[in-house]
């Protein structure tokens, strides 16, 4: 076998003598096959250059279309204690039906009459409010009337002076005339002492005269006291207007912070009547939170808090709800290098889990079991898993999705592009190349159309 020896058996010993030496060596085997392979190799460059569909395939899941029609958790606002429950797994809930019932565990809210109690006090403050509103209004009143009051008195004390510059004025009159007087007593009485030397009057004459020009000294004294007393008057005057003003000043100031103070506290109790409301609103609404209902309809899926008497805080999730009625849709995911080539509208194939199907990715119209979505969103940030996440919705235009499937099952996608030859995929492929760059007809039919 390894040619060592220099007994050559293949030239001494013939296999065609032998049966099976007889149909293998035969020639007309080798014929045989010389036309298969040349067949094959025809065959084979034909396909090559038939046409092959690129495609971008991704893998997802079923998921409904708007946000609001997915699976959702039922979570509480408030820390409490699960009391009783009022459906079981699986059951069907409509909304506000009421799902489960919790007590408080904050000491603050253990009083059962505590809305009651608050709503008291709130109209004890209203009250309170009310007390001070009079009280400001009876001191403004006040204010009002000490205003008149002083009015009235300066008015009073301006006519007293006025009535002491006329007197003054009526005095200085006089003051004038007694002066006058007292002047022509003086002359009358030098005539008279002239005439009495000159024997031409008697002396009683001239003490009569003397004794008048005395009186006519006393009444000039006397009416520059009466000056004197009536410019006094004049200043008492001005000082009884002073006072009055300082005095009614006095008055309001005190009125005017009594009010202020009044005013003061009606503000504040204003301010703890709101709060208190705030409070009251607050305890009323925690009240309704007792009892959690179902946000929409649909099936209960499990429930996460399950106990009796177990305690959660506020945010802890207690029951899962699937809503009833949605919109399917798929959630899939691409690579990075195949995004551009993924356009909002374009049309996708869908294979779902546990639906048995035939898929030919190159040639969609010989695939069966697969049914048609369309691009309706594209995620602009990168997944967790280092895929764009994409969203399909039924085709409205292919046949309907089965019925049976259900959200969260697994879907394989196929986003069809460009038709090219067999020998370029292949050609790509070896070369690590992108698909070509597509875009679907009805985005280029718009851009045309701007």
């Amino acid at each position: 076998m390894l040619n060592i020896s220099n007994n050559k058996l293949n030239q001494k010993v013939g296999l065609e003598r032998y049966a099976s030496g007889k149909k293998v060596f035969h020639r007309r085997h080798f014929k045989h096959l010389n036309r298969f392979l040349k067949a094959f190799a025809v065959l084979a460059l034909i396909m090559l250059f038939l046409p092959w569909t690129q495609n971008v395939s991704g893998e997802g899941f079923v998921t409904t279309l708007t946000p609001d029609q997915r699976p959702q958790t039922i979570q509480s606002p408030i820390p409490g204690r699960i009391e009783k429950w009022y459906v079981r797994e699986g059951d069907y809930v409509k909304k506000g039906d009421t799902i489960l019932h919790i007590s408080e565990i904050k000491n603050e809210y253990f009083d059962p009459q505590l809305v009651s109690r608050t709503e008291s006090q709130i109209k004890a403050k209203s009250m309170s409010v009310n007390a001070y509103t009079g009280k400001v209004q009876a001191l403004d009143n006040q204010i009002e009337a000490l205003g008149r009051e002083q009015n009235l008195k300066l008015e009073q004390a301006r006519n007293k002076l006025l009535q002491s510059k006329l007197k003054v004025q009526s005095d200085s009159i006089d003051l004038e005339a007694a002066r006058t007087n007292i002047a022509i007593a003086e002359r009358q009485y030098e005539r008279v002492v002239q005439l009495e030397a000159e024997g031409l009057k008697a002396v009683t004459d001239v003490e009569e005269k003397k004794l008048k020009l005395q009186e006519t000294q006393a009444k000039l004294i006397s009416q520059e006291n009466k000056l004197l007393a009536a410019k006094n008057q004049v200043i008492n005057a001005r000082v009884e207007i002073n006072r009055v003003r300082a005095e009614y000043t006095d008055k309001i100031s005190k009125a005017q912070s009594d009010q202020f103070t009044a005013q003061s506290n009606q503000f504040d109790s204003e301010a703890q009547v709101t709060k208190l409301e705030n409070e009251y609103a607050n305890y009323s609404i925690r009240s309704d939170l007792y009892y959690i209902r179902a946000p929409q309809n649909g099936f209960i899926n499990r429930a996460i808090q399950a106990g009796i008497g177990e305690t959660f805080k506020e945010g802890d999730r207690l029951v899962g709800i699937m809503p009833s009625d949605y919109q399917q849709a798929v959630e899939t995911y691409v690579d990075p290098i195949d995004l551009p080539l993924v356009q909002l509208g374009e049309k996708v194939r869908i294979q779902f889990d546990g639906w048995p199907a035939i898929v030919f990715s190159g040639w969609p119209n010989l695939s069966y079991g697969t049914y048609g979505g369309t691009v309706v969103a594209i995620e602009t940030f990168i997944s967790d898993n280092g895929k764009y996440r994409i969203l399909l919705a039924p085709d409205a235009e292919d046949h309907e999705w089965p019925e049976a499937i259900r959200v969260g099952s697994g879907a394989y996608t196929i986003a069809l592009l460009n038709d090219v030859p067999i020998w370029f995929e292949i050609w790509r492929q070896l070369n690590g190349f992108p698909p070509n760059y597509y875009q679907p007809e009805t985005t280029t039919a718009k851009a045309g159309k701007k």
